[in-house]
């Protein structure tokens, strides 16, 4: 009776001790890919926030005003006069 005891006690602390085992573990990788997640947040910010520049940047290059003013300063282009203009049939 005794040794069945015994055998009980230490299968018993052996579960213990794997369970402990087990949390150090799952903590340690919650750990980890907590810090992942962090970083992908903060990477997944600073992206967001680059989005919104070249938005801007975009919006700017293509305001209709700046085209024509690049247009008729850099490529010498103009207008062309009603008289010369002909619609095609």
């Amino acid at each position: 009776m005794r040794l069945v005891a015994l055998l009980m006690t230490a299968l018993l602390g052996l579960s213990v001790l794997g369970s402990a085992l087990f949390v150090v573990v799952a903590r340690h990788d919650s750990r980890t890919r907590f810090t992942v997640l962090e970083r992908l947040v903060a990477e997944r910010d600073e992206l967001n926030i680059e989005w919104g520049r070249l938005q801007l940047e975009q919006a700017t290059w293509a305001d209709p005003s700046r085209i024509e003013q690049v247009a008729t300063r850099d490529l010498g282009m103009r207008f062309s006069d009603p008289a010369e203009r002909r619609v095609l049939p």
